[in-house]
């Protein structure tokens, strides 16, 4: 039995175009069922559905064989596992926003010592260490818009897809960090035992893409 970890929403509702592509249909749908392991056509594979940030963890410690999870949760979890595709899903970027009053170039030029709030608290010391700003960071897990309106901090690193969260809230998206989409990931044992079929299906999947793009 193969099994792929995949979480609800927009990665879900993107993988299964590529799935079907694959040769894959998922025979429940997770809206209407309360099942967290979903059969598909194939009975060799299974999905398993966990929450976004949980799907590198699952993947690493063999309780799915593989999966699909954002670029910025993987970087997020660290080195451990073999990402052979970008399905070019799901995609977004991560970036730094401010106060529309606040300058922020002034105060990066200045040296001043930034505090950020983010999730992504990895991601955001390696970009500001590369530049050399020294920063004070506050993790956050929701409603990221806030710390600046409420002076909890000056600036945030977030995802942003269509940049309206930001405006409405009155910031502005001042730093574009990286690009972000979805990446397949395999746990490297896995692929060991059973290579055959998930070489396959690693290879229906870089076909899907290919056909999707």
């Amino acid at each position: 039995m193969i099994t792929l970890a995949l979480s609800k929403g927009r990665i879900y509702d993107d993988s299964m175009p590529l799935l079907r592509a694959a040769g894959v249909e998922v025979l429940e749908d997770p809206e209407t069922s309360r099942k967290l392991i979903l059969p598909t056509s194939r009975p060799d594979l299974r999905v398993v559905l966990v929450r976004a940030s949980d799907v590198p963890t699952y993947v690493q410690h063999g309780g799915a064989d593989l999966g699909v999870a954002g670029l910025d949760v993987l970087l997020e979890h660290g080195d451990g596992l073999y990402r052979p595709l970008d399905l070019k899903i799901a995609r977004c970027r991560m970036s730094v926003a401010v106060r529309q009053d606040f300058d922020y170039a002034a105060a990066v030029k200045q040296g001043s010592r930034l505090r950020v709030a983010t999730k992504y608290t990895q991601i955001a010391r390696q970009h500001f260490a590369a530049k050399g700003v020294h920063v004070d960071l506050i993790k956050l897990y929701g409603s990221m818009e806030l710390a600046p309106l409420t002076g909890l901090a000056d600036a945030i690193v977030d995802l942003v897809s269509t940049g309206s969260t930001l405006k409405a809230n009155h910031l502005l998206e001042v730093e574009r960090i990286m690009d972000i989409s979805s990446r397949l990931v395999v746990n490297p044992a896995a692929l060991k035992l059973k290579r055959e079929p998930l070489r396959a299906l690693i290879d229906a999947f870089e076909a899907a893409v290919g056909a999707t793009a």
